[in-house]
């Protein structure tokens, strides 16, 4: 053999044994790499932990966040999200075809309007107490020049203006401004608490005045009234006399008096209600306790509810009715009881918490998600005047559920577990000896 050809079979079994000892090495280290994954895969199992971003033993901010935070009120929420959802297929077709709309309109936009509403609440659930107070902050002092220039270059609806675009959207900013002030009022008066010399609670009632001032102007009574309620739930959470509150009552009964004078739409609502024969519109109404009664304890199925087709606002305001006619009223007292199940819960996580902050805006989000229900259901259910007022994470509403899921996600923030501000007895913060200031 040539010279040449020898060293050129040389060269080849250099290579053939090289690539022969990488590729064996190669599959013997992929063979103990996933030994070793299925090893501490099972052992993960076997401990009862879960072998991802998690576990409790990766220190991540994801982890810290899972095994801190209220699982049971997350998945209540985002479960009351899924019923808005569900009930978006039986009210909102018929208000879409009434309104020459594509069948799926409103169906498509709370679908869309509920992720990123998820994201909002997971995003605020991630933040700490210092965090979520300065996001509130922001989210207030926007909202309230919003609500202003709404006055303005708002667009008209119903005689109202409510509705400011922004980024090719329509705004509602008295919705972001409810669970904002909650909380900065919220501080304001745990620093009161704290720190005597702190005019915590005057600057939190002169806060309201521009809130307040806006919202008659547009003329928007329900959420004035909710903000109000918002500030009288801080005042007695703070400790006040009963003085004080037979006062705040009377005044409420004069401002819902002095409502009732000062604009025409509240005093027809309010005759209606309390004269349903003395020619007022009454006709929403109707419709829906003629659907609440449609439906019976099992509904007459999907699809199959005559009533709704002719509520206005099934879709909105009136949705409970809708799902009423369609599912039933053993439905509507499974949805009531999840609704009740996400106050007493938070009411409950809220108590336990150490710093007064935490436990003031953790307590008045929830009260004003309650009582924003309440009032839903109560004008569905015709046992108030009707007024215009979202059930939170069902009506349809992109505005609405995108504030609440921010709301909510601050209450989730202030309620998480902290293993080391643990109380030792269920006495109130300020009463015992264990106080935490805000962080």
């Amino acid at each position: 053999m040539e010279p040449r050809a020898r060293g050129w079979l040389r060269a080849f079994d250099a290579l053939h044994g090289f690539a022969n000892r990488w590729f064996w090495s190669r599959l013997a280290n992929h063979r103990v790499a996933k030994v070793t994954w299925l090893i501490r895969a099972g052992e993960a199992a076997r401990s009862g932990g879960a072998f991802n971003m998690f576990s409790r033993d990766r220190k991540t901010p994801i982890a810290e966040w899972w095994w801190t935070v209220d699982r049971e009120l997350l998945v209540a929420l985002i479960l009351l999200m899924a019923c808005g959802v569900v009930l978006s297929f039986a009210a909102s077709p018929s208000v879409a075809e009434r309104l020459h709309l594509p069948y799926y309109y409103f169906i498509v936009r709370q679908c869309g309007f509920t992720i990123p509403s998820i994201a909002v609440l997971v995003g605020a659930s991630l933040l700490t107490a210092r965090q979520a107070r300065v996001a509130a902050l922001v989210v207030l002092v926007v909202s309230i020049i919003a609500l202003w220039a709404t006055l303005k270059y708002g667009a008209e609806v119903k005689g109202a203006r409510r509705w400011i675009s922004a980024f090719g959207q329509s705004v509602q900013p008295s919705e972001f401004i409810k669970p904002a002030f909650a909380v900065i009022g919220a501080w304001l008066f745990s620093e009161r608490m704290m720190k005597r010399d702190m005019p915590g609670r005057l600057i939190a009632t002169l806060l309201v005045v521009p809130i307040v001032g806006a919202l008659v102007l547009q003329p928007d009574v329900g959420q004035t009234a909710l903000v109000l309620a918002t500030w009288a739930a801080l005042l007695f959470l703070s400790g006040i006399s009963w003085w004080l509150i037979f006062g705040l009552m009377g005044g409420g009964a004069g401002a819902g008096y002095a409502a009732y004078l000062l604009f025409p739409h509240v005093s027809r609502r309010i005759d209606s209600f309390l004269n349903p024969e003395g020619g007022g519109n009454t006709y929403q109404v109707d419709k829906a306790l003629h659907s609440l009664l449609e439906g019976g304890w099992f509904g007459r199925g999907p699809g199959e509810s005559i009533a709704k087709k002719f509520i206005p606002d099934a879709h909105a305001d009136y949705v409970f009715s809708a799902a009423a006619g369609e599912y039933g009223l053993l439905f509507c007292l499974v949805l009531v009881g999840l609704i009740c199940f996400i106050v007493v819960r938070a009411l409950l996580t809220a108590q336990q918490q150490t710093s007064l902050f935490n436990r003031l805006a953790a307590s008045t989000i929830a009260i004003q998600f309650g009582l924003q229900s309440a009032i839903n259901l109560c004008v569905n259910l015709n046992l108030i005047p009707p007024k215009g007022m979202t059930l939170p994470f069902v009506s349809y509403g992109g505005t609405s559920m995108i504030a609440i899921a921010f709301g909510m996600g601050l209450m989730l923030a202030m309620t998480r577990t902290k293993p080391e501000a643990r109380m030792a007895s269920g006495l109130p913060a300020y009463r015992s000896a264990v106080v935490a200031p805000a962080e």
